[in-house]
């Protein structure tokens, strides 16, 4: 009996690594083509930063077509948004989260933009301060209960 229910388990759990298996290999094909499309269409501008949030799709004033054509779950997700003045426009353009953070505020910076996706920032009159990195939560507690009990903060 017992045997039995664990090998109804074993075939459970191998039909379910081997559809993860396949969907993995097709949405890692979906996005390197989605990578190559973002590096052909790829161009130099440089812009004015004037804002950047995380913010929903709709509340972003994205052109509508982008909302159209966006995923319903997409819609409702937090995207990181950096409204930027090129040329003589202001736009709001969504920006790679793995650069959101470098991205200065009130400052002149050379992009590259992809439609309305940035993927890299440089700075236009020397380099880019880099971001301060966030403490977890644990070491803010550790360094809170060192000041509190006067001992010398660890590095």
């Amino acid at each position: 009996m017992v045997v039995k229910i664990l090998l109804i388990i074993l075939v459970v759990l191998a039909v379910l690594i081997a559809a993860l298996y396949f969907l993995g290999r097709k949405m890692q094909k979906k996005q390197e083509e989605q990578q190559a499309q973002i590096e052909a269409a790829k161009q130099n501008v440089s812009m004015l930063v004037i804002d950047k949030k995380k913010m929903k799709l709709s509340e972003a004033g994205l052109p509508a077509a982008v909302l159209e054509q966006a995923p319903k779950y997409m819609r409702r997700a937090k995207l990181p948004i950096v409204k930027a003045k090129i040329g003589p426009q202001i736009m709001s353009l969504i920006c790679d989260s793995e650069i959101f953070d470098s991205v200065p505020v009130k400052k002149e910076v050379k992009a590259t933009v992809s439609g309305i996706y940035i993927t890299s920032v440089k700075g236009i009159r020397g380099p880019l301060a880099a971001p301060e990195k966030k403490k977890g939560k644990f070491k803010t507690w550790v360094s809170k209960m060192q000041e509190k009990a006067g001992a010398k903060p660890i590095k």
